[in-house]
């Protein structure tokens, strides 16, 4: 089946998707773009080249190039793929990935599991500062039991009994890697590990503030960076104009 995109987004989790959505309602205001859900069951054991496979299946369908753009866990499978099938792939935007590129939030967990005298849910409520800001105690409560589920299906390399790892190395297309000053999960260090890595036109752009899903509560000019960088592709029709916010 062939698909018509110039973009699209890559996600791992059906549960935290949601906090995507404000970013992407920006983008397509002015480009093309699909998104693309990985999700496996509880007893389906870690596979990210099972994501990776299913992606290229989708992907060779599309009519040319495209861009592809993921945060965290979705960033690693675009990353992966990139880095498999350069040929297809017009761009990379990671949000949230460092250039040690499987720490994620669930690695975060982990290590905050193995130092903190408290249960699951315990833990997963002291993250969501770091992963979500400051939130009252309902909405703790609320984020608290996302996680929970999300950390059930989660294709992330990570377990109580090991921790993936993948290292650092050059990405053989136009790469934009965006993240934030305040993100815990994936700090400026793990962000300015990159550098080596950056080609001539490849960009590193970091919010001000914001937690690790930044791009949720500050979307209008993690947008706009984008679609800049967007814009220095040769033959993307993107009009050069600053977004209007809209509401999410």
């Amino acid at each position: 089946m062939a698909h018509s995109v110039s973009a699209l987004w890559v996600t791992t989790s059906s549960y935290l998707q949601r906090f995507d959505q404000p970013l992407l309602q920006r983008l397509r205001q002015y480009t093309t773009l699909a998104q693309w859900q990985y999700q496996q069951s509880e007893d389906e054991p870690c596979a990210l080249e099972v994501a990776v496979d299913l992606l290229h299946d989708y992907v060779q369908g599309c009519d040319y190039p495209i861009h592809l753009l993921g945060h965290g866990t979705g960033g690693l499978v675009s990353l992966l793929y990139a880095r498999q099938c350069p040929q297809r792939v017009r761009s990379l935007t990671l949000l949230g990935v460092g250039a040690w590129a499987m720490v994620d939030w669930i690695a975060h967990y982990y290590f905050h599991l193995q130092l903190l005298p408290c249960s699951r849910r315990q833990v997963l409520a002291q993250l969501i500062p770091d992963l979500f800001g400051a939130q009252n105690p309902t909405v703790t409560s609320y984020l608290t039991r996302l996680l929970e589920k999300d950390l059930a299906v989660s294709p992330s390399p990570h377990s109580l009994l090991q921790r993936g790892n993948l290292m650092p190395s050059s990405v053989p297309v136009p790469l934009l890697v965006c993240g934030s000053a305040n993100d815990p999960v994936v700090d400026i260090r793990a962000l300015e590990e990159w550098q080596p890595w950056l080609k001539g036109g490849d960009r590193m752009w970091q919010s001000a503030d914001g937690p690790h899903f930044f791009h949720c509560f500050d979307p209008q000019p993690v947008a706009e960076q984008i679609l800049d960088f967007w814009r220095t592709q040769a033959g993307v029709p993107l009009p050069a104009v600053q977004l209007d916010p809209c509401s999410v």
